[in-house]
């Protein structure tokens, strides 16, 4: 049977047509997959990157609840404009223990990942709350309900510890038994502030291009 005759079978016949589609595809997949299985840099953790605290651990996912995501990556490319706007590009070894990646697609506020430090606790406080006290320009909405409500609430960070262990993350037992306690007296708000304030302190050096 000639190429063009076996094309022509392929074309009329609409089960081999999507069978020819789904593999075409899972032979693609397979070529981007299988080599970053064992990529070591994408296994190894950057100089300065750790564990989330439970503090942090907790922030992040009130960060996912809230859907932050949405409007802010995570994300710096290696491209002048953003290193110069954001500071150094984000490196694989920083993302270990994320799960899930933030990385984001639309910026709709500014990109995160370099956030960390840049700003004391009472400015992201106010800027939580009325975002509009500290950036007048801000479209970003308030979010002042999460000074009212305790951090422990938004779930056991001990039981998530425990799991992210399961999955690899170095906890040791001492974190995970002081992890609940840790939440004690805070507010979804100081949680969150945690996490944004370690965010990109996981690399020592600074990288240019």
């Amino acid at each position: 049977m000639s190429a063009i005759s076996l094309h022509k079978k392929i074309e009329e016949n609409t089960g081999l047509l999507i069978f020819g589609i789904l593999l075409v595809s899972a032979i693609g997949g397979l070529v981007q997959i299988v080599p970053v299985l064992n990529q070591e840099s994408l296994q190894t953790a950057a100089a300065e990157t750790r564990v989330y605290s439970a503090v942090e651990l907790t922030g992040r996912d009130i960060y996912i609840r809230e859907g932050c995501s949405v409007c802010h990556s995570q994300q710096i490319r290696p491209l002048i404009a953003e290193v110069e706007r954001y500071g150094a590009y984000s490196r694989a070894g920083e993302f270990v223990y994320d799960r899930p990646f933030l990385w984001g697609s639309k910026r709709t506020g500014p990109d995160l990942h370099r956030v960390g430090g840049k700003f004391s606790d009472d400015w992201h406080r106010i800027h939580l709350i009325d975002p509009r006290v500290v950036v007048s320009e801000s479209i970003m909405p308030g979010y002042p309900w999460l000074a009212k409500r305790d951090a422990i609430q938004a779930g056991k960070a001990s039981l998530k510890m425990r799991a992210l262990r399961r999955l690899g993350h170095p906890y040791s037992d001492e974190e995970i038994a002081a992890a609940d306690a840790d939440l004690e007296g805070l507010m979804e708000i100081d949680a969150l502030i945690a996490y944004l304030q370690m965010l990109g302190t996981g690399l020592s050096e600074d990288i240019s291009i």
